[in-house]
Parts: C-alpha cells; sequence; structure tokens
C-alpha cells in the first residue's frame, strides 16, 4: 500500500489527475483498452473536471477508456444522486466519449436483474483473464464503507458474486455494487479521503485491527495489484 498526502482536497486532486494521465498513458503502451471504474460521491468530482480540461483533454487517450462503475443508487438517470448523470456532466459529456465505452449500472430495471445483467456484463469484458480492471477509483465514508458495502451488511461477506443488489433500510432504497473480490482482481485501486471527519476512520482502515465488519473498506486488498491511498492533510491528521 502506498499513502500519497496532499495539502488539501485541490492539491489532491491535482496530483491525483497527474498520475491518472501518467498510468493510463504507461498501461496503454502495452494493451489496445483500459477499463476505469469511477466512483461516485462529491469527493471525485474535481477530480473529473480536471481530467475533462487541458493538460489531460489532450495527453489522455480517451477513445481507448471503457467506463464502468463501482456502485449505483437505483434511483432513475435524471435523479441528482445517481452516480452516472454526475460522471456523465462532469466527464464523459466534456469529453465525448463514445456510449459504447460507457458501462452503467442500469436503474431502469430491477435491481437484482441490474445486478446480474453487469455481472454478466464484466464476465463477458474480461473473459478468462486473471485480472480485470486496469483502475478502480473509491472514496471512503466516515464510516469506513466503500463502493455500497456497507457495515454489518451481508455484501460484505460476499465471495462468490462480482455483483450484488440490496435493499439500504438506512436510505430507503436499493443500492447495486460491485463486491470485494472482482475489485481486488484489478491491477490498481486508487482511494480518496479527504477531510478531518474521516480521520479517525482512515486510521482504524490503515492502521487498526483487521475488522472488515466494521470498517469495509479494508476488504480491499489487490491481489496482485497496486493499493494507492491519495488523502489531504486533514483526513490524514490521526495517522502515526
Amino acid at each position: 500500500m502506498e499513502l500519497h498526502i496532499a495539502k488539501d482536497p485541490q492539491q489532491l486532486s491535482e496530483n491525483l489527475a497527474a498520475w491518472i494521465s501518467n498510468y493510463i498513458q504507461e498501461v496503454l503502451q502495452d494493451q489496445e483498452q483500459f477499463s476505469f471504474v469511477l466512483s461516485g460521491g462529491n469527493t471525485p468530482k474535481q477530480l473529473y473536471h480536471l481530467l475533462a480540461k487541458e493538460p489531460y483533454q489532450q495527453m489522455i487517450p480517451w477513445e481507448k477508456i471503457h467506463f464502468f462503475w463501482g456502485d449505483e443508487r437505483a434511483v432513475p438517470f435524471d435523479d441528482e444522486r445517481n452516480n452516472a448523470r454526475m460522471a456523465y456532466e462532469t466527464l464523459l459529456t466534456p469529453m465525448g466519449i463514445p456510449e459504447e465505452n460507457i458501462h452503467v449500472m442500469r436503474t431502469d430495471i430491477m435491481p437484482e436483474a441490474a445486478a446480474k445483467e453487469y455481472e454478466k456484463l464484466l464476465k463477458e469484458y474480461f473473459k478468462d483473464s486473471d485480472v480485470t480492471f486496469d483502475l478502480v477509483l473509491l472514496g471512503m465514508g466516515d464510516d469506513g464503507h466503500t463502493l455500497s458495502l456497507f457495515p454489518g451488511m451481508p455484501v460484505v461477506n460476499e465471495q462468490k458474486d462480482w455483483v450484488k443488489a440490496f435493499f439500504l433500510a438506512a436510505q430507503h432504497m436499493y443500492r447495486i455494487t460491485l463486491t470485494a473480490p472482482v475489485v481486488n482482481k484489478a491491477a490498481c485501486v486508487i482511494f480518496m479521503a479527504t477531510g478531518a471527519g474521516k480521520a479517525v476512520t482512515l486510521k482504524n482502515v490503515i492502521e487498526g485491527t483487521f475488522n472488515a465488519e466494521q470498517f469495509p473498506s479494508q476488504l480491499i486488498r489487490p491481489q496482485d495489484g497496486e493499493l494507492h491511498w491519495f488523502v489531504d492533510e486533514a483526513a490524514a491528521g490521526a495517522l502515526e
């Protein structure tokens, strides 16, 4: 695991945009396509805006990137809580990404059906490869959740299915999420975390005893890939 600490969220986003750009270009020297899992929430918005501007607008070969999602709220696309909508507005539409390169978790069918369809799509895309995504971008909640893997939920312990749907009573909605096994087959996973509100949780996740029931972010440990944490000074405040 590699830790990258920036002064504030702006610097973190700038550092990460440069890192991602370099990484994409390196990987595409050896292969034709690049698979990128996007994160929802507020933390990556600034990053997406930066990636959609110069110099990255020209530096990154966008036509070779296929976009996926780590999780989705089962709300219509035009609902502002929809993760895909946020990514379209900040990155995909400004960059003119072709629709055939965009693989959303559907919210216009039943959540369980959407989860099964997404898993089928992933298994067809990756076929028999030992590695799944080239890059997975994740956030971490104040409670230690990542993706839609929330503390105490059965989905945290899922070992077989790559994608699951479940009803989250605390939010009165269904969630669709990648599970730990498919993410842990990725070549590279990046967590973003900002703000003092995450400092104690971040300390527990990185330096504490393994307790994935309480801190599901601890589940994300790529088998043969890289793991990076990009955090600001406020989030890193409690680390040793």
